[in-house]
């Protein structure tokens, strides 16, 4: 699998997708601080939410093969600028997170022209509580090898 960084702002899914990816039980904690993983680069939120901390997002990012947006389901406002996927030189998908936690009312075309002016795709649909669209999400990944 490709060496994937997940950005994405607080509380949008990032650490609990690794942590699903990884098999590991789910358990809620803050990520203060990059994260490591062996095919996962788990960011804090605060870099993507804080212009001050882009910096901190392209030097990571050469740790990584791919980049993966996250936004949630349930998010209603811009989290990346347009074009930002570009800063990095690097291919970047877009995953909708949360998407176990929807109904009809809610906008997901939005957020998917979201993720794809941030220049992401494609864009997969994850919903960790009912592991809805993670494998496919792996199987994307285990082709790019």
């Amino acid at each position: 699998m490709k060496k994937i960084m997940f950005i994405g702002p607080i509380g949008v899914g990032k650490t609990t997708l690794t942590q699903r990816i990884q098999g590991a039980e789910i358990t809620y904690a803050k990520t203060q601080t990059v994260q490591f993983h062996d095919d996962i680069i788990d960011t804090p939120g605060e870099f993507v939410q804080h212009r001050l901390m882009y910096n901190a997002l392209l030097v990571t990012s050469a740790e990584a093969d791919i980049l993966g947006f996250l936004i949630s389901a349930k998010e209603k406002e811009q989290m990346f600028p347009p074009g930002f996927a570009s800063l990095f030189n690097k291919p970047a998908i877009g995953i909708i997170t949360k998407m176990d936690l929807v109904d009809e009312s809610d906008n997901i075309a939005y957020i998917e022209e979201q993720l794809q002016m941030t220049g992401a795709s494609p864009i997969f649909k994850i919903g960790v509580n009912e592991d809805s669209g993670i494998k496919s999400l792996l199987e994307y990944l285990d082709r790019l090898k």
